[in-house]
């Protein structure tokens, strides 16, 4: 199904679902990529980032990316662009006290570049989209409910940016302001590597070498901004992958295990009953 709707004050939504796409492309404003089944791969540069149905990303206007999609079976992408306009109201009434909005209710626009990198979509995030796309696949044309979505989906993503840029960067122990906004950024390259590659046999050596650190201090400041070791949050990507291959497909739970990165299935079905408090067996009967 293709839905693509423009609204009066010049917000976006467009949805998708397709096999292969490959689109070179310039985002006109700051866009946020969902997709809901397999996979869509960008690429930002020499960067590769791929947004699964856990994840999602941003992109800041005037960025000039690719997106390809080559699958088996469709793959369902979402796309949320707003206004220039309507995005500077927004971050104003987020970091302005009333006072001052009272004061200068249509003062500059403010100014934003976010860090565009692979975010969790999940909590409040996840149920307002889910909403959304729900409203979009039954043709919803009421302008007023839609941009009522989209307010939350930025009030939301704002709530993760907060979590994922702002908390991690405070975790640092550096005293440079500088220093911590180029760790973390490194940081989150061995975060986008860690999710593009869970299905392969990567290293630590592989990791920190993507993020241009070295091994020890990937170790040391990952753990500081995370808040858990690089292994254990691929450990945590690759359960994730795990169960919803299970609820969505017919699979085998033996052939998940392989294709999300797993060697051994009874280690997979003990880290899978210790993060879920099921079997994996279990879970798909009740899915």
């Amino acid at each position: 199904m293709k839905y693509q709707k423009v609204l009066k004050n010049n917000n976006k939504i467009a949805s998708d679902t397709t096999c292969q796409k490959q689109q070179m492309q310039m985002a006109d404003n700051l866009s946020i990529r969902f997709v809901f089944s397999g996979s869509e791969t960008y690429h930002i540069g020499k960067r590769q980032l791929a947004v699964h149905p856990d994840t999602f990303l941003i992109l800041n206007e005037d960025t000039q990316f690719t997106s390809r999609i080559d699958a088996i079976d469709p793959v369902q992408s979402f796309a949320l662009t707003f206004d220039r306009t309507y995005l500077s109201d927004f971050l104003r009434s987020q970091t302005l006290t009333e006072e001052a909005l009272l004061a200068n209710p249509a003062d500059k626009p403010v100014l934003y570049n976010f860090e565009e990198t692979l975010y969790p979509l999940k909590g409040d995030m996840r149920y307002n989209l889910l909403h959304l796309k729900e409203q979009t696949e039954r043709g919803l044309q009421d302008e007023f409910l839609l941009n009522e979505y989209l307010y939350h989906c930025l009030i939301n993503y704002y709530k993760v940016y907060q979590e994922e840029i702002f908390d991690k960067e405070a975790r640092l122990t550096f005293l440079n302001h500088s220093t911590k906004i180029e760790i973390l950024r490194r940081l989150n390259l061995a975060k986008e590597y860690m999710l593009g590659n869970y299905d392969q046999s990567i290293s630590l050596d592989d990791i920190a070498e993507y993020a241009c650190l070295s091994v020890n201090h990937f170790l040391r400041t990952f753990k500081q901004a995370f808040d858990m070791s690089p292994h254990q949050y691929l450990t945590k990507v690759r359960l994730q992958r795990a169960r919803h291959l299970i609820k969505t497909t017919n699979m085998p739970i033996n052939e998940i295990v392989h294709l999300v990165g797993f060697e051994c299935p009874s280690s997979f079905i003990r880290l899978f009953k210790s993060k879920y408090h099921t079997t994996p067996l279990q879970y798909k009967l009740t899915a």
